[in-house]
Order: structure tokens, then C-alpha cells, then sequence
């Protein structure tokens, strides 16, 4: 992430840790609802470069131009991926991030429509389950992620959860 001030590229290691754990996604009633009652499509990897832009359509992001450069090319390399939610032929929501192995490090998600981020999360957990992925991780704790079942963990049980996704022989694709 760009730093506030300079604006130079850093790599932060946060302790506590965020993560969902796979089997603790949290799917409220009224997500349920909506899974049930709109008629969502879902894609991956459609529109990578058009998911980076709406997570970055915001007042204050560190989305920069840079940032969705080197994100574009560890996509067309097959690293990060994007997950995308449609409505009527609209995207509506989506997730991005990077996959090594058996984890998924998730960088930011957006939503048009009520609840199009957290049907974009669905399908994520959804997919890592099915692909044998095991760590997924959000970085920093927001009421939002907490309300889905997102926890802290500290370093060390992160870097130990770290070490068996990277040893799982699995791919995001």
C-alpha cells in the first residue's frame, strides 16, 4: 500500500492479523434473502481493471494509478484475481486480490447495489472451499468484515496458518 503522506509503495505486516475463517463466514438472514431472491451473476476475472476501479472510486484510497498497475500485471500473470458481481448486465460489486497456493489475500471489494461486496465475499469463500484454499485474509478489521465473521489473530497464528496455505498444492483457477 502507498504510504498517507509520501505516497511510496510499503509492504505492511500487520499483528493482529484479519482473516475469515472459511468455515466461519457469517451469511446474515437478509444475505441469505438476497441470495435467494436476486438474480445476481457471477464471474471471475471478466474485469479485472473494471473491479480495481470501483474499489477505488472513493474519496480517500490508496488505490493509486501505480497500485493498479503492478495489480494488472500480477493479474495477467496469473497472481490476482478478480471476482465480479453483475445485476441486469451491470457490474454491481466485486473482490480483488492475490493467490499463493492455498491462500487468498484479499485487497478491497465495492458494491453498487445493497449487498453486491458481500455476495462477492460469498462467492469468494465459496470458491476457496471448493478449490481446497485455507486462509483467507482482509488485512485490518472493520465492522463490516466483523459482521461476516471476520476475526483478529495474532502474528504468530497467522504466520503458522500462513505456512499450511502455502504448503496446499492448490490453485485460485
Amino acid at each position: 500500500m502507498p504510504h498517507p503522506e509520501t505516497g511510496e509503495i510499503l509492504w505492511f505486516h500487520p499483528d493482529p492479523r484479519t482473516v475469515i475463517p472459511l468455515d466461519g463466514f457469517h451469511r446474515s438472514r437478509s444475505l441469505l434473502r438476497t441470495l435467494k431472491r436476486v438474480p445476481f451473476d457471477v464471474s471471475v476475472n471478466v474485469c479485472f481493471a473494471r473491479v480495481m476501479e470501483a474499489c477505488g472510486d472513493r474519496a480517500s484510497t490508496w488505490i493509486t494509478d501505480e497500485f493498479k498497475s503492478v495489480y494488472g500485471a500480477l493479474h495477467t500473470q496469473g497472481h490476482a484475481h478478480s471476482l465480479e458481481v453483475w445485476l441486469g448486465g451491470e457490474l454491481v460489486g466485486g473482490v480483488y486480490g492475490v493467490s499463493i497456493a492455498g491462500a487468498f489475500f484479499a485487497e478491497s471489494m465495492f458494491h453498487k447495489v445493497t449487498d453486491a461486496s458481500k455476495v462477492a465475499l460469498h462467492h469468494l469463500v465459496e470458491r476457496l472451499k471448493a478449490r481446497g484454499m485455507n486462509l483467507l485474509e482482509v488485512q485490518f478489521l472493520t465492522p463490516h468484515l466483523a459482521s461476516l465473521g471476520a476475526i483478529e489473530i495474532p502474528r504468530a497464528d497467522y504466520m503458522q496458518r500462513l505456512g499450511v496455505a502455502l504448503a496446499t498444492r492448490v490453485t485460485f483457477t
